[in-house]
């Protein structure tokens, strides 16, 4: 069943584009569980990320869902035909040389917007994180905002959507929170991939990668 969407969250296409990607995530077999909040303004987290293919899976299903989801990029990548493109997708140019920092700029962008729903995949890389980058926990905190996180569960094909987590004044409590849905509803594509705190929540043994 696919989660109702209510009318505070900023949308994005039309009943066509959304009937289509439905359609494309029903033949691949993959379906939703949870709800998203009726909220115009979160932090939009997913994990576990050890494929390709979790970024695809991500943008179907905020398609099939019709939301509005941004993302940050670095301002370089803002060049000519690409940046159109980029803008299209929902990305928005960060000054990493601002004395602001990356944090303080989406901070900036959630005070000014209305409705805001940013996506980020806190692991960074596909490749067996040491650890989690915390910029949106802090960012959620700077600007008032829910987590709301998402798993990609590969074992029952669901994309699940877990209960808000509004930050609190410890962040690694917080965090161990934010584990352990993970631990219980997500399932990697690739097991040996799995970044080291999921490991530990689920007891698997953390394999280091090389990373470029």
């Amino acid at each position: 069943m696919t989660p109702m969407i209510g009318d505070q969250v900023p949308r994005r296409g039309n009943a066509v584009s959304r009937a289509l990607a439905r359609l494309l995530m029903w033949l691949m077999g993959w379906k939703f569980a949870g709800e998203v909040p009726n909220l115009p303004k979160m932090v939009l987290i997913g994990a576990p990320h050890t494929s390709n293919m979790d970024g695809v899976l991500g943008l179907l299903a905020l398609s099939a869902l019709g939301i509005q989801g941004r993302t940050m990029i670095k301002d370089s990548a803002f060049k000519g035909l690409m940046g159109a493109v980029l803008r299209w997708f929902g990305a928005i140019p960060v000054d990493r040389s601002s004395p602001k920092g990356v944090v303080g700029q989406t901070v900036d962008l959630f005070n000014r917007e209305s409705q805001f729903v940013l996506l980020i995949a806190p692991e960074g890389t596909r490749s067996g994180a040491p650890e989690w980058k915390k910029g949106f926990y802090h960012v959620a905190k700077g600007a008032g905002v829910p987590v709301v996180p998402a798993a990609a569960n590969y074992q029952t094909r669901q994309i699940i959507f877990g209960r808000p987590l509004v930050p609190g004044d410890d962040l690694e409590a917080d965090m161990q929170v934010l584990y352990g849905f993970y631990a219980q509803q997500g399932c990697p594509r690739h097991p040996d991939r799995l970044s080291r705190p999921l490991c530990e929540a689920t007891g698997r043994v953390w394999q280091d990668r090389p990373r470029g």
